[in-house]
């Protein structure tokens, strides 16, 4: 096994009254076929920019170090806080004990980055596919070399998962470690979900002047883990943390029900929910969001002219599709034609599919070749799909937005709804561009 570091609005028309409270039923096509989606293994690549202490180590081959430093863009000098433990033919053929070679990797590791305070071991399809123990492999490691390092380790694999579910492995396997809050604490708010810094400070100076106690989960350094406890209310930034959301439901927190933080609307309603819980006036919250709303509503005016009336299909990529085809078709006016998730969470996503248009062809899954046949057929003028789907569908004349950049590019909230609009507006001025 070798050690490869790999180089590292309130709209222009009143919008109705958002419920968080009232799931609509709206039928789902469920499809169970071959699919198109990277790996989790792409979370590394937010996740270590996140939790500035950390280190992510993928056991796995050198396809694995290949994506993730394509992923990643950063050059080998760089010294990325992300590596590769490569699984050489003897270790994949048992030629090799697979768990002594993971111990020497991570001591010559650790004694050459001593910054770091928290290692994630992150399977790989083939790791899992030899059976390797990561999970008893992560407790030997931390036992050694505790309290300096806290070993942890999360499965990263493609194998029936698609990418942004990295993120939820990576941040449940945290929840265990984060400290018993007192029972006489005061209540407080939990933000869970990866946040760009900037996004995260915008939410935090809202907060403050909403008056609420808030903190983020994961946090920039790994030892300012948040406590948590029946005391704990929790907000989810993202729509794909299903099992990070169920291990902090095992802990005593309860979520706060409400739509995601994009566009105006989704941004107000996520921060009323959380007024609501907290007791702050509905007054108070017009008063402190009023600003920045007013900022989000110039932007998407902007952007609106482009968009508007455009019909728009979502291949499921990424699982952030339900919360932006509503953002789209409610603030934007964009006809959805078929909005694809890989996967539903119809709890957390209750709020949102409220807020879609009762006609909307709502797919769960996955039969790409029947997807693409409908798409084709409906002949949107913008497909929202994987990179690996893209460009055959624009040699085909359909104009294309990879759903991957909509994860890497900051969305979230208020000052970024005009950036989120854009996103979308390019690939069509672009197509206009070319057919002049």
């Amino acid at each position: 096994m070798n050690s490869a570091t790999s180089p590292t609005l309130a709209c222009p028309n009143p919008l109705p009254a958002v419920s968080t409270h009232s799931p609509r039923a709206l039928p789902v096509l469920r499809e169970r076929g071959q699919r198109e989606v990277f790996c989790g293994l792409t979370g590394i690549i937010w996740l270590h920019r996140k939790i500035q202490d950390a280190f992510f180590l993928v056991v796995g081959s050198r396809t694995c170090a290949h994506l993730i430093q394509s992923a990643a863009g950063v050059m080998i000098f760089a010294e990325p806080r992300f590596a590769t433990a490569i699984l050489e033919e003897k270790d994949l053929a048992g030629l090799s004990d697979a768990n002594d070679e993971i111990d020497r990797a991570v001591s010559r590791l650790l004694a050459r980055r001593p910054e770091i305070k928290l290692l994630f071991l992150v399977g790989s399809c083939p790791s899992e596919v030899i059976k390797l123990d990561l999970s008893r492999a992560a407790a030997r490691l931390s036992a050694r070399f505790q309290p300096a390092v806290r070993v942890l380790n999360y499965s990263g694999s493609g194998i029936e998962t698609t990418f942004t579910q990295g993120e939820d492995a990576c941040l449940a396997s945290l929840v265990p470690e984060l400290p018993q809050q007192d029972p006489a604490a005061p209540q407080s708010l939990l933000v869970v979900g990866t946040l760009p810094d900037v996004i995260e400070d915008q939410f935090q100076r809202l907060f403050d002047a909403l008056r609420i106690p808030v903190t983020f989960f994961p946090p920039r350094r790994s030892g300012n883990l948040p406590p948590v406890g029946p005391r704990t209310l929790y907000l989810l930034a993202q729509p794909f943390l299903g099992a990070t959301g169920q291990a902090l439901d095992e802990r005593g927190a309860e979520r706060i029900a409400a739509p995601f933080p994009f566009g105006i609307e989704g941004t107000r309603a996520w921060f009323d929910a959380a007024a609501v819980a907290f007791s702050v006036s509905p007054l108070h919250v017009a008063e402190v969001v009023a600003p920045a709303e007013s900022r989000a509503r110039t932007a998407l005016q902007q952007v609106r002219p482009r968009l508007s009336g455009k019909r728009i299909f979502f291949f499921p990529d990424s699982q952030l599709e339900v919360p932006l085809a509503r953002f789209l078709s409610r603030e934007l006016d964009m006809q959805l034609l078929e909005v694809g998730t890989p996967y539903l969470h119809q709890d957390h996503l209750a709020a949102e599919l409220a807020l879609l248009p009762s006609d909307v062809v709502l797919s769960e899954g996955q039969d790409v070749e029947r997807q693409l046949d409908r798409c084709r057929a409906a002949s949107p003028d913008l497909v929202v799909c994987g990179l690996g789907l893209a460009n055959p569908l624009e040699v085909q004349g359909l104009t294309t937005k990879w759903s991957i950049e909509l994860v890497f590019s900051p969305i979230h909230g208020y000052e970024q709804a005009g950036d989120l609009a854009e996103l979308f507006a390019r690939p069509l001025v672009r197509r206009d561009r070319l057919e002049v």
